[in-house]
């Protein structure tokens, strides 16, 4: 049970901070202002501040999360996420002056941006006297690359400038919020997610899915170059009453080709019996008997039959009635051959994710036995985590194609939900209003508690039922 909790946890969180990555990397590409890249959610246990981002490690392991400046929804910047730029002004103005090597002084952030900004200006600021404050002094660029080591830039300015007037950063902070002047806002636009040009956004909430499909290649590619145990041509179970047990194969025997096309593994083995679409097939045979194995040529017909495939749908394949033996050999690839097996394997379980995902939603797939929770999850993880390297590496792998393909689905508070809504605006010339992608969010909020609800009630009923 610890194995499999542990297994889920890291895998989960893996894929997790890939897809957030993704995000994030594009974002700042982008020259939209991330804020904070999060592995797992609050409370907070460490973070650390490192140019415009605060990098944050959460108590709760299951995910994490990007939040950029702006919100997504808001036509116009919210007194809230105005409030929170100025404090990222402030933020801008310490790290510059630290980086220009300046000794800052005062007790807490707030005390350290008055110093910054009290020396920029030369003098400390004018008092107000009742109602009336002392106009603001012309702010000194030579003052502020000494500080620095670079000029003012707008907003900058605009904060320098007020601080002359409020005593505190927090009453600066708080005027600005309430009364924005246009340099502000312009400042704040051109780094908020929901104003960027209609590509960049949906670049950034392309890229998270985008990631995971990519690090499954990835990690693919190396999987290959480690090595992957892989069953030989080596037959077991013959059944009766099918081609194989008809024409004569023996559990032992050794599939060496099949038409002239060697198999190396039994998968090459299995591939070719169903491309033959039924023609029947020469298979050149190696079986063990007296003092050395001899060579043997047996044809055999294949028979279509139809099965539930590993989504539990009904498929129709074409076999002749043999298993593996289950006997294993490691197969290693140069660095070339991995990163094209690596790329057509990746596309070939893709394409299989999909299907699965379209028999789902059309319903030729119980939904009850295709899908799992974090229940199963864990199950697996677990099981595949004492196989070895290369089988929960494989895990993995699924685990990210399927994360990337899920949240492409068209489901509001999925990326896919959101590029949905992207598409609508170029269609519409501009965006929906904001009370109709409100509304979207909730609903596809609600669909999705209501999923994983169902998803966890599907596990406990799994487990019950052994």
């Amino acid at each position: 049970m610890l194995t499999s909790i542990v297994a889920a946890v890291v895998i989960l969180g893996l894929l997790v901070v890939v897809h957030e990555a993704g995000h994030f990397a594009m974002a700042k590409q982008l020259g939209v202002r991330v804020l904070r890249f999060s592995v797992g959610f609050p409370p907070k246990i460490w973070s650390v501040r490192r140019g415009e981002t605060e990098y944050q490690l959460g108590a709760v392991p299951f995910g994490g999360y990007v939040r950029m400046l702006g919100d997504e929804v808001g036509e116009e910047p919210k007194s809230e996420e105005l409030e929170t730029f100025v404090t990222e002004i402030g933020h801008d103005l310490l790290d510059a002056a630290h980086a220009h090597g300046t000794a800052i002084s005062g007790p807490s952030f707030d005390a350290q941006v008055r110093d910054v900004a009290d020396r920029i200006i030369g003098e400390r600021a004018p008092v107000a006297v009742g109602n009336i404050a002392t106009a603001p002094q012309a702010l000194s660029e030579s003052n502020a690359v000494a500080i620095l080591g670079r000029e003012l830039k707008p907003e900058e300015a605009v904060l320098v400038n007020r601080l002359q007037i409020n005593p505190t950063l927090d009453s600066a902070r708080s005027f600005l919020r309430d009364n924005p002047p246009g340099a502000l806002i312009t400042a704040f636009c051109a780094r908020a997610l929901p104003h960027q040009r209609l590509w960049k956004r949906f670049a950034i909430v392309l890229a998270g899915p985008a990631s995971n499909i990519i690090f499954a290649a990835f990690l693919l590619w190396f999987v290959f170059m480690y090595g992957v145990p892989v069953p030989q041509p080596v037959v077991g179970v013959v059944k009766k009453d099918l081609p194989a047990a008809a024409a004569g194969l023996r559990s032992g025997d050794r599939i060496i080709a099949v038409d002239g096309h060697p198999t190396a593994t039994f998968m090459d083995f299995a591939s070719l019996v169903e491309a033959s679409k039924g023609t029947p097939l020469r298979l050149e045979v190696e079986r063990q008997g007296g003092n050395a194995p001899t060579r043997t040529s047996i044809t055999i017909t294949p028979r279509l039959i139809t099965e539930k495939n590993i989504f539990g749908a009904p498929a129709q394949q074409w076999i002749i009635g043999v298993m593996s033996r289950g006997d294993e050999i490691t197969k290693r690839e140069n660095p070339y051959r991995a990163a094209i097996d690596a790329v057509t394997t990746t596309g070939s379980m893709t394409s299989q994710l999909v299907t699965g995902i379209g028999s789902i939603i059309t319903g030729s797939t119980p939904v009850r036995e295709a899908l799992g929770g974090p229940i199963m999850i864990a199950q697996l993880a677990g099981r595949e985590a004492r196989e070895g390297f290369a089988s929960v590496a494989m895990f993995t792998v699924m685990l990210s194609l399927e994360l990337g393909l899920i949240n492409l689905l068209p489901v509001p508070v999925l990326d896919g939900g959101h590029l949905l809504f992207f598409v609508c605006e170029g269609i519409r010339g501009k965006p929906l209003a904001v009370r109709h992608r409100e509304m979207a969010l909730q609903v596809g909020l609600f669909l999705l508690v209501v999923l994983m609800a169902f998803l966890i009630f599907n596990d406990i009923a799994r487990v019950v039922q052994g």
